[in-house]
């Protein structure tokens, strides 16, 4: 089996539930997953052939495809591969303590870099608060696991956080203030890539996304869950009941995983909504008749 180099932000369960299963060793995969620390590092290293493939939200590949001002100045060709999940419980919660947005007061928000999809979800849910942006402090502070933890060492008062960080913060006290099903149809992650390639790496995340959403299925069907908490209790270190509670998620239409592996384009065009409103840019014009550059093969 050839190596293949995945950069997340998060563990995923959908993918070490289908390696526990055999099914990635039976599609000739050996898929090792790298953590990454920002969306900036995932791309920059996803450019530099760091990485075969990353699961990321969709706004970054918008952001990275079509825009001149992303993070890194340049512009990438990129692809989805396959669309993964409605957000994985994507949610803005605030700090032990807090019940509500006025805690922005006493401290900034965290974001992952503030110009990327997260950070807009996050403008939006407060805004509907009545914190407009310029209302608070914003700082920078990476992937989520590190923002749950910031969260939770009173480094941010507010952050938008998923993927079993939303367990984890408020068993010790963090309290979701909402979520992201707020905002209209929504896309949180998706399998993507440096567009091209030889036919063996375009057949390697061919066979991934196939994987990955015959496990996908399973689990939204209900016949993986207890594969799927002892993968929570495992790879993201939580509790019987947090995993249970993320499992719950998991099967959720709105927030759990992808059916088919297609791209929504109503989801799209909310993130396409969302970055117009918070970071307008006239390279935005007509996206939504564009992103069938992006949106490929299966996703479609």
């Amino acid at each position: 089996m050839g190596g293949f180099r995945l950069g997340t932000f998060t563990p995923s369960v959908l993918l070490e539930v289908a390696r526990r299963d055999g099914r990635l060793a039976r599609a000739g995969l050996d898929v090792t997953e790298v953590a990454v620390t920002s969306s900036p590092q995932q791309f920059a290293s996803l450019a530099a052939g760091a990485y075969e493939a990353v699961f990321t939200s969709p706004d970054n590949v918008l952001a990275y495809h079509f825009l001149s001002r992303n993070p890194l100045g340049q512009r990438q060709s990129l692809e989805i591969v396959a669309a993964l999940d409605g957000g994985l419980g994507l949610a803005l919660a605030v700090a032990p303590g807090a019940r509500d947005v006025s805690v922005l007061a006493e401290g900034p928000l965290g974001v992952d870099v503030a110009t990327s999809g997260f950070a807009f979800v996050a403008y939006a849910l407060l805004e509907r608060r009545g914190a407009a942006p310029g209302d608070y402090e914003v700082v920078a502070l990476g992937s989520t696991p590190a923002r749950a933890a910031a969260l939770l060492a009173g480094r941010c008062a507010a952050t938008i956080v998923n993927a079993g960080n939303d367990q984890r913060v408020t068993t010790a006290g963090a309290h979701l203030v909402a979520t992201v099903a707020e905002l209209g149809p929504y896309l949180g992650g998706v399998l993507a890539a440096q567009a091209g390639g030889s036919a063996d790496e375009r057949a390697a995340r061919e066979r991934l996304a196939d994987a990955l959403i015959a496990t996908a299925a399973e689990i939204r069907a209900g016949a993986r869950e207890r594969d799927v908490i002892d993968v929570a209790e495992d790879l993201l270190g939580l509790s019987a009941e947090e995993a249970h509670a993320h499992y719950r998620v998991l099967c959720d239409p709105g927030h759990g995983y992808v059916l088919d592996g297609r791209v929504d384009p109503a989801a799209l065009h909310t993130l396409i909504d969302l970055r117009r409103r918070y970071l307008p840019d006239p390279e935005l014009a007509g996206l939504e008749e564009r992103v069938g550059e992006v949106v490929l093969g299966r996703a479609r």
